[in-house]
């Protein structure tokens, strides 16, 4: 037995290293991606695989990055107001949504999503599609270092030019070539809630060509887009952060 301890505690100091190694790594590449626009996405290589070997020979994925600057401020405001209104002000999770995403499945309905923006940023750009324990524990982990790591208007600048918003259509700058022929910067209200509104289902919906159930939600979201406030609600909310900050 006197042996075997050695080659145990060699075996469970590389376990070791090797986990402090990627904790380093990813906190690293965390924070190069806070200053560095990336290039692709974890989901965005998953679906050039995924179209590669079926065979979808006309695939061809669009992605190009816009700046925060060059986009209109109806857009980020758009998605919040769509995907997570609490955004400014919850530090990644909305626990309120989980809580009620959770009673709503001890009941029999319909499962409903809790995802923030900050966890579907972390999951679009590191990880893959899918339910799993295993992924779900890595989003959360991702989301903690990118609230950590990046401001709240580098999370949206992320999401918005990562985030599918049509079949292999990547981005806001890719999604207003295709859907309205007009740079991003010049984006209306109505323009960019049919972009956030087709983000339940982005291969099944188009922004160009609203669907009835598109078009409706695409005006809820520009009901609330106004009652939030208008661009100057995340202005706001930033500022104030930024100002706890120091």
């Amino acid at each position: 037995m006197t042996p075997r301890r050695p080659l145990f505690a060699r075996l469970l100091r590389s376990l070791a290293l090797l986990v402090l190694s990627w904790l380093a790594l990813s906190w690293l590449m965390v924070l190069v991606l806070r200053f560095v626009p990336p290039w692709t996405s974890a989901v965005m290589m998953e679906r050039q695989l995924g179209a590669l070997l079926h065979g979808e020979r006309d695939f061809h994925l669009r992605h190009r990055w816009v700046p925060w600057n060059q986009v209109s401020p109806y857009v980020p405001l758009a998605m919040v107001a769509g995907e997570d209104q609490k955004f400014p002000f919850h530090h990644g999770f909305d626990f309120d949504s989980i809580q009620d995403a959770m009673d709503a499945a001890d009941e029999g309905r319909r499962l409903r999503g809790a995802s923030t923006i900050s966890q579907q940023t972390a999951k679009n750009l590191f990880l893959w599609n899918g339910r799993s324990f295993v992924r779900k524990g890595l989003e959360a982990y991702f989301t903690v270092l990118i609230e950590l790591t990046w401001p709240k208007q580098r999370i949206l600048e992320v999401y918005m030019n990562i985030a599918e918003l049509g079949d292999g259509i990547y981005g806001v700058g890719a999604a207003s070539d295709a859907f309205f022929h007009t740079p991003p910067s010049r984006l209306g209200p109505a323009q960019a809630a049919r972009l956030a509104a087709v983000l339940p289902s982005p291969r099944r919906f188009r922004a160009d060509r609203p669907t009835a159930y598109v078009q409706g939600r695409a005006n809820w979201i520009q009901q609330q887009m106004g009652q939030l406030g208008g661009p100057a609600y995340l202005e706001a909310r930033q500022a104030v952060r930024e100002t706890r900050r120091r």
